[in-house]
């Protein structure tokens, strides 16, 4: 009996792939199921194994997975690898990245082939990139993964600087031509670093239905004492960087709250790191809107504040969690599977199929890209991906490791 068949075709060149679980994530696991394919990779059916002659069956041990998405990288910053300290804490980082990311125009160009391949190489069939420059632009044209490209404005908190800050990158977003299948906005960069005019544009800007908007939340115990009372690291940061804050002026409540205020919930809203987010603080946005994601990128985390995010929170709320890799000046490599590693290494409780999911469908739904990706369904062409090496119990550990299959 056909678990889900799309219309099969006698004619249709297909293949016949099968391994000890299939995973379709929207859908129950399949023990010693058979996943047809057309050439093209799109989905036709999930089947038992015992319909089919196995003559006919490519055979593997392991987990038959969709392709990851990555739902939030720097791709331009990728020839910065290992040039910035870890466990520094995030104003340090930030500090090393200003300073540190000027180099020749073709070693730029060179890391982002390379990173982008090893993303290819690991799986990831989607990527949700921050741009601040055209760097990645001519990668993205070739369209070998589909791409959300969030073109991150930020005016250091001073709405006379808005004007400017939002004509410089509406300049850089007028020049990314999208390849079939990705898209684009203009997203805030950081609570601490978007004045309430900014944000006011940016909003106007992508009025339309359908969009995502991504922003950088609750990374570090500066950011939160900002907007609690005024003091912390962010004062003398932005002063030795000549930027007054006289003008700004304390909440008296965590940075998420500020953005809650000033973003649109009519858009798809990523809230990316929630390193210091609490079960409140995650209540708080679903309240205000129902079209709430939130990336964790736990590589970068402990790559940059030695810390990582208190799961348990998103899973007591429901939370639709996404993963993504950071860049390469924060982290060790762009791999999914190394993510849901750590994961499963520091807070092993959370199972193997919520990770499977955060990896895979609500990233895909993240991005707007559910229509072919996130999951095995006929009609998408999500990638297949095959796990090996998986522990006893049927989850992630050290040892296991991903091939693409499709």
């Amino acid at each position: 009996m056909a678990i889900f068949a799309g219309k099969l075709n006698l004619f249709q060149a297909m293949r016949k792939i099968t391994a000890d679980w299939i995973f379709p994530v929207a859908a129950a696991p399949v023990q010693a199921g058979v996943l047809i394919v057309d050439d093209a990779g799109k989905i036709l059916a999930i089947e038992s194994r015992t319909q089919h002659e196995a003559g006919d069956l490519e055979v593997f041990h392991g987990a038959i997975v969709p392709g990851f998405v990555n739902t939030h990288c720097h791709l331009e910053l990728s020839h910065m690898l290992g040039k910035v300290d870890t466990g520094t804490g995030l104003i340090p980082f930030i500090t090393g990245v200003v300073t540190k990311r000027n180099v020749a125009q073709e070693l730029i160009t060179e890391a982002i082939n390379n990173a982008n391949q090893e993303m290819l190489d690991g799986g990831i069939v989607a990527l949700g990139d921050i741009s601040n420059a055209p760097d990645t632009f001519a990668v993205k044209a070739l369209g070998k993964m589909r791409y959300y490209t969030f073109i991150e404005l930020f005016d250091f908190l001073q709405d006379a600087g808005a004007e400017k800050a939002f004509a410089d990158w509406s300049a850089v977003y007028d020049q990314l031509a999208l390849a079939p299948g990705s898209a684009k906005s203009m997203v805030p960069h950081a609570p601490y670093t978007v004045s309430k005019t900014l944000f006011e544009k940016i909003n106007a800007f992508n009025a339309a239905s359908g969009i995502t908007v991504s922003i950088h939340n609750q990374e570090t115990p500066p950011e939160n004492t900002l907007f609690l009372d005024k003091t912390g690291d962010f004062i003398e940061f932005y002063g030795r960087f000549g930027v007054s804050l006289e003008q700004f002026e304390a909440t008296g409540q965590p940075s998420i709250y500020y953005a809650l205020r000033n973003m649109n919930p009519q858009n798809r809203t990523l809230f990316v790191h929630n390193t210091l987010s609490t079960r409140e603080d995650i209540q708080a946005a679903h309240a205000w809107s129902d079209q709430v994601y939130w990336a964790t990128c736990p590589n970068a985390n402990l790559y940059i504040e030695n810390r990582l995010p208190n799961y348990q929170a998103f899973l007591d709320t429901q939370a639709r969690v996404t993963v993504g890799t950071d860049s390469l000046t924060s982290n060790w490599q762009l791999s999914i599977l190394e993510e849901l590693k750590t994961i499963a290494r520091y807070q092993s409780y959370v199972p193997f199929e919520t990770m499977l999911r955060w990896a895979t469908l609500n990233g895909a739904e993240a991005l707007g890209f559910q229509d072919t990706l996130g999951s095995f369904a006929p009609g998408k062409t999500p990638g297949v991906l095959l796990l090996e090496h998986l522990s006893a119990t049927g989850g992630i550990q050290a040892q296991t490791s991903v091939r693409r299959l499709v």
